[in-house]
């Protein structure tokens, strides 16, 4: 096998949350271009016809499924469909909100939604995807740099529950690379164009990136490369770790 041979995903089908816009759309096409066949989980099914269609112009397959990551009944249905398709070999963790709120002002409801989607929703995926991953298999959390560092912007909800998701990625890794063979990684993204990333404050991204080693925001295809590593054999002897992707914000 040659080391180009080892990103590849053939023969492989994978699981992504959130796929219905921003990085979750990089990923997905990302996979399929390394060879998996793609199923895609969103609340918002409507919207999922875009990122199939980008999935199967690489000739694979692409399976949309309506998904709310905070029901745990939601997240069996979307891995049992996945394993109807083959051997499931990757799950992406990429269904997030987030919320800008001071910390004396945000409601019970606020910081609960959060929390639930982007930590709670990971552990009910994770638990669903391992339970069909049967041969082994890689998790890939994407967390955020403001799991580890904080950038000036109340969000308490969001910070904690990506902070929570690292240390989700330890134990879960600890647990089930030995026992099931599956390997769990995080990756930290710094600041991507997305639709979460539309709420900052104007100029808000631009000054804080200005005076970083690399001083612009990051490109959706440099997330989804290094989520492909992770998932792939190339990142075979990799467990437990967090990958930052971020430009080196979280060293400057």
């Amino acid at each position: 096998m040659s080391v180009l041979d080892r990103f590849r995903l053939d023969g492989e089908v994978a699981i992504v949350t959130g796929a219905s816009a921003g990085l979750g759309v990089h990923i997905a096409r990302a996979l399929a271009e390394a060879g998996a066949d793609v199923v895609l989980g969103a609340r918002r099914v409507d919207r999922l016809a875009r990122t199939a269609t980008l999935v199967e112009d690489t000739g694979r397959k692409a399976v949309c499924v309506a998904t709310d990551v905070t029901d745990p009944a939601d997240c069996r249905r979307l891995a049992e469909t996945a394993a109807t398709l083959g051997q499931v070999g990757v799950l992406v963790n990429n269904a997030g909100i987030a919320a800008a709120v001071p910390a004396s002002r945000e409601t019970t409801e606020q910081f609960r939604s959060v929390v639930e989607v982007n930590l709670m929703g990971a552990y009910w995926m994770s638990q669903a995807a391992a339970a069909v991953m049967t041969e082994g298999g890689s998790i890939v959390n994407i967390s955020s740099v403001l799991g580890l560092v904080t950038a000036g912007l109340p969000q308490a909800a969001y910070t904690a529950s990506k902070a929570g998701l690292l240390g989700l990625t330890r134990d879960l890794a600890a647990q089930w690379s030995s026992r099931k063979r599956i390997r769990v990684n995080a990756i930290a993204p710094g600041y991507f164009p997305t639709e979460m990333g539309e709420a900052y404050p104007e100029g808000y991204v631009e000054g804080l990136l200005a005076a970083r080693p690399i001083p612009r925001v990051g490109d959706g295809e440099e997330l989804a490369a290094a989520v492909v590593f992770l998932a792939s054999a190339a990142a075979g002897y990799v467990t437990g770790a967090t990958l930052v992707v971020d430009g080196g914000l979280t060293i400057s």
